[in-house]
Order: structure tokens, then C-alpha cells, then sequence
């Protein structure tokens, strides 16, 4: 196998292994690392040997992915404040055009179900990846684990469990999403308080990421007034000659503040029965680099 046919075949599959990489780590960049080292170690490989190149390249990178989550837990351990994951643009493209699956895709990368994730040990997290947002047979997941498949069944199913237990339990529809973001963005950037709190659920919660680098709430805040006054406020401190957009973030609409030339804050939320269930806000400067300016 030519190096060109080497280098063809892992960017083919390099979608479905950055797929894998950040579902599994929260982190744009703990993700491209893992890739990395996954084509480094593909491109040393004798490839003539290898008959199947997706799940020899898949088991690589679910592998190198435990072993960094186990890393990166311990340092999540002492994060200041509360830990959310990186905000990326999320678009499945024409790759996945049936609506179920773009559904299943979007849920798996949400913020809500990447934080409930992060109670997952690391093999129950690359089980629940593998076989819910890819639909790996278990046989195959088996193999990149190296465990039994009776062993990956139960693995998935506890990890199902836990995650259908903690995650948000409403099915809402993307339209009244985004007309719900859009309704919270005007307002909190031009309406009342009052406007602002018949949005949101009498116990909504609000949860914020500044990674001790940005200025951000360090606990759960609950209760409508009490989240509703934080977030006015903070809509309140921003910068008028600042950019704000919605966009398309982690499956579903964002509001996005640009300042200075580059994003410096992330509005999301969960929505369910009409109203705003939970807000999150993303601060740290460390997860805002990677989203385009324009």
C-alpha cells in the first residue's frame, strides 16, 4: 500500500474517528491529538496486513481516547468552577441525510448528554459512544476493547441506563428550540426581566464554565429569579459594539457574543414544555478559540 492510498484511506475515515475522539474527551483539541497519534500510528502500521482498516483505525483511536480521558479526569478533578464541554459547529452534512439518524447524531453531541457522559467511566463511555451515536456492532466494539461481547453488552446497558436516567427527558422540536433561543436573546439583550423570566421554568438551572479564565458563576445556580437576574445581567455587561449571533453549536442553536475579534461567550439552552429547562454559558477562553469569527 503507497503512502497516497495510506494517507486516502485514513482521511476517509477521519470524520468518524474525530467523531469517536471528541464525544469521548469533550475537547476539540484532546480529539485532534488523539487522531493524531491514531494516523501516526496507522501510517507506521504494515498495512498490507490490515483487511479492515476502519475497525483497525476505530479500535486505535477509542484506545489512545480511554487512555487520555483517564488522564484528563483526574485533572477535571480541581477544574475551577463547573466543567462543560468545548463548543463545536455542528453540521452532519450530506453524510447522514436521513432525519432519525441526524437526530441520534445531534443528541449524542449535545452538551446536556456530554456532561452526563463525564460520570461514565471511560470504557462505559466509549461503549455508549461506539454503539449509540455510531451503531458499532458489539462484536466490533468487543475487538477494540479487547473484552467479551456478553461483557461490552453489559457495558452498554448500564451505560444506557445512567445516561437515559440523568439527561433531559424532553423531546423537543428544533424549531420551537431555536424560536425559543431567539426569544431569549431579545430578551435578555433588549427586553425587560420580567420578559426574560416568563421563559424560563420556575426551577431552570444555569450552569457556567470561565475555567478560573474568564469571569463566570462557579456553582449551579436554580430558580427562575435567580437565573433570570444572572443572565440579564450578564447579557446587561456586554460590550455594545460586540457581535452576537445564533449559531449552530453541539446540535442545536447557540447564541454566540463576539468580542475583540473572537468568541467570548457561549449561550445554549435546554428547553421542554414551552419553556427553558436549563441555560448553559461557556467562558473559557480555551474552548471559545476554535469557532470561526465569520
Amino acid at each position: 500500500m503507497t503512502v497516497d492510498v495510506a494517507t486516502e484511506i485514513f482521511e476517509e475515515h477521519r470524520p468518524v474517528l474525530t467523531g469517536v475522539a471528541y464525544r469521548m474527551l469533550g475537547r476539540v483539541a484532546d480529539a485532534e491529538d488523539v487522531v493524531q497519534e491514531a494516523w501516526l500510528r496507522w501510517s507506521a502500521a504494515v498495512r498490507e496486513d490490515v483487511r479492515e482498516p476502519r475497525a483497525f483505525l476505530v479500535r486505535i483511536t477509542t484506545r489512545l481516547a480511554i487512555d487520555r480521558l483517564r488522564y484528563l479526569q483526574s485533572r477535571r478533578e480541581t477544574y475551577p468552577g463547573t466543567w462543560l464541554p468545548e463548543p463545536v459547529v455542528t453540521d452532519f452534512g450530506p453524510a447522514s441525510p436521513d432525519t432519525a439518524e441526524r437526530a441520534v447524531l445531534a443528541e449524542s453531541v449535545s452538551i446536556a448528554v456530554l456532561v452526563v457522559l463525564e460520570s461514565l467511566s471511560p470504557l462505559e463511555r466509549a461503549v455508549f459512544v461506539l454503539r449509540e451515536a455510531f451503531g458499532f456492532p458489539y462484536a466490533e466494539i468487543a475487538t477494540a476493547l479487547d473484552r467479551t461481547e456478553p461483557a461490552v453488552r453489559q457495558l452498554a446497558g448500564r451505560a444506557r441506563r445512567h445516561v437515559e436516567e440523568r439527561k433531559p427527558r424532553y423531546d423537543v422540536d428544533p424549531a420551537e428550540r431555536r424560536d425559543l433561543t431567539e426569544r431569549f436573546l431579545a430578551a435578555a439583550s433588549g427586553g425587560g426581566i420580567e420578559q426574560l423570566l416568563a421563559l424560563l421554568a420556575p426551577d431552570v438551572r444555569l450552569v457556567s464554565d470561565g475555567g478560573g479564565k474568564a469571569k463566570a458563576a462557579r456553582r449551579i445556580i436554580e430558580t427562575a429569579d435567580k437565573v433570570g437576574r444572572v443572565l440579564f445581567g450578564v447579557a446587561g455587561q456586554l460590550d455594545p459594539d460586540g457581535e452576537i449571533r445564533v449559531m449552530e453549536l453541539n446540535g442545536g442553536p447557540a447564541v454566540v457574543y463576539f468580542a475583540g475579534g473572537k468568541a467570548d461567550t457561549v449561550f445554549q439552552i435546554e428547553v421542554g414544555q414551552g419553556v427553558i429547562q436549563c441555560a448553559y454559558i461557556i467562558r473559557n477562553p480555551d474552548k471559545l478559540s476554535g469557532l470561526p469569527v465569520e
